[in-house]
């Protein structure tokens, strides 16, 4: 039996508006070759400058996943040559990173685990090659793009808990602002080193790099892929070789790309342009104070106040509906939350789901969503009419007040109402009646429903099921 051993490695964009170490431009979608410089491209006599706000970032994620922040860190030169690397070297980090040794956990349905972070480097990215049928163009924007390498330990044993574990990292850096995190267009980009070894042992397998993976879905579906492929060759006998594979999303497979290289092959050297860097614990302070709560305290935050392990972990997806969901909270009056949650994760996150937008950007404030509640608490309005009032609040941002006031919505509680409209639909559905009256009991709720169509949804739902019963009785 084999147990897969996964390390990740995740390149994000850094959202500073200038490059890593020259002052061009990091806007998306220009025009090829725009935004290049002789610095980003390498020409002689041109000097590096690190940009500063790259920096306070990579210090701000290296904080945020429990890393230790190096008093001093310098920059390497990391040699390689391809067609988008116009200086045939990288600006990257080796054995002075700026951060080591943190953590990041993540919750399955057995638990949590704890995955190691094992460092956070700052590094200058490559061009991009455009291939066409016959020939291949390059485009040297991206050229010089402050990205930040966060390498994980290969603690992950499944596809299902890289999955989780890139998911909570997004997270994560998404509530740091520091990226937009769009892997459409190369903010976050993932690869993943996976080898096999027996169940029960210590060792290291030989390891594939798997590239080539534009969704987390991809990476899981890849990593799947190679646990099979490597299982069935071990289990062959067949001896398998350190490479580099890309993922073919069509085909479902990984591919070999190249043998894979190790560090003496890229002929690190310490950067002569650029000094070592010394960061005083005066500065690490003021950028700790700076990191907001993260999805896992907003959690704890949520379930302080009755929700579920699942329902606040779907209102912390994104910090901003977090942030709206305990201001809700904060000032809901009832000490029941039950309403407030089931509006929460029902009525207001379909609204928002179906306009491809967050909770927070409905138009909707928490003030205005509690003053609706409230009414329906207080027995003013029906829980149908209510996400009916929800629905038009938010295509015409009037407040619920005015809108029932408009419409004449409020709940009909008045027994002899009620009793008018009640006797119409027995009249009408003697069948059902007849089939409570054998003991038959949802036909009283189809009865019910039935009362709450003719009133318009209007109808107070309890006082209609005493009546009913009472009329059904006679």
């Amino acid at each position: 039996m084999y147990e897969a051993v996964i390390g990740l490695e995740v390149h994000l964009q850094l959202a500073t508006r200038t490059k890593a170490f020259c002052g061009c431009s990091t806007e998306f979608g220009k025009a090829p070759n725009s935004q290049a410089c002789q610095v980003c491209l390498g020409f002689p006599g041109t000097l590096p400058v690190l940009n500063r706000t790259a920096l306070d970032l990579a210090i701000k994620v290296g904080l945020a996943l429990n890393c230790n922040i190096q008093e001093q860190t310098k920059f390497d030169r990391k040699n390689y040559f391809y067609p988008d690397l116009p200086k045939n070297y990288q600006i990257s980090q080796y054995d002075l990173p700026l951060a080591r040794n943190g953590f990041l956990d993540i919750y399955l349905e057995d638990g949590s685990r704890r995955i190691g972070i094992r460092r956070v480097h700052l590094e200058e990215d490559a061009g991009k090659l455009i291939h066409r049928q016959d020939k291949s163009l390059v485009d040297f924007n991206r050229a010089g793009i402050p990205l930040l390498e966060i390498v994980s330990e290969p603690d992950i044993n499944s596809p299902e808990e890289a999955y989780e574990y890139l998911g909570e990292l997004k997270k994560i850096l998404e509530y740091l602002e520091v990226s937009d995190c769009d892997m459409e267009k190369g903010s976050l980009r993932c690869d993943a080193n996976i080898s096999l070894r027996q169940k029960g042992t210590n060792g290291l397998g030989v390891k594939s790099e798997l590239k080539n993976m534009n969704s987390f879905k991809a990476v899981k579906d890849a990593l799947g892929f190679e646990i099979t492929r490597q299982s069935g060759a071990l289990a062959a006998g067949e001896a398998l070789v350190q490479e580099t594979r890309l993922w073919d999303e069509k085909k479902g497979e990984t591919f070999s790309m190249r043998t894979k290289e190790e560090a003496q092959d890229y002929r690190y050297f310490p950067e002569p342009d650029l000094p070592l860097f010394v960061i005083d614990k005066d500065k690490i302070a003021s950028i700790k104070s700076t990191i907001p709560a993260l999805p896992r305290e907003m959690m704890q935050r949520l379930e302080e106040y009755g929700l579920s392990r699942y329902e606040s972990g779907v209102l912390v997806n994104f910090k901003q509906d977090a942030e709206f969901a305990g201001r809700c909270f904060d000032i809901y009056p009832s000490e029941n939350k039950k309403t407030l949650i089931n509006f929460l994760i029902g009525p207001l996150l379909s609204e928002a789901n179906s306009r491809g937008c967050m909770m927070s950007e409905l138009g909707i404030t928490p003030e205005g969503l509690i003053e609706l509640l409230s009414l329906l608490d207080e027995g003013k309005i029906s829980n149908l009419v209510a996400k009916a009032v929800l629905s038009e609040m938010i295509g015409t941002k009037k407040p619920a007040a005015e809108i029932i006031a408009k419409k004449n919505l409020t709940q009909i509680s008045d027994a002899a109402e009620l009793e008018g409209i009640i006797k119409d639909v027995i009249k009408e559905n003697q069948k059902s009646a007849d089939d409570f009256r054998a003991g038959k009991s949802n036909a009283l709720m189809f009865l019910v429903g039935q009362v709450m169509k003719k009133s318009g949804g209007k109808a107070n739902p309890k006082a209609v099921q005493e009546i009913l019963r009472e009329k059904l009785k006679e």
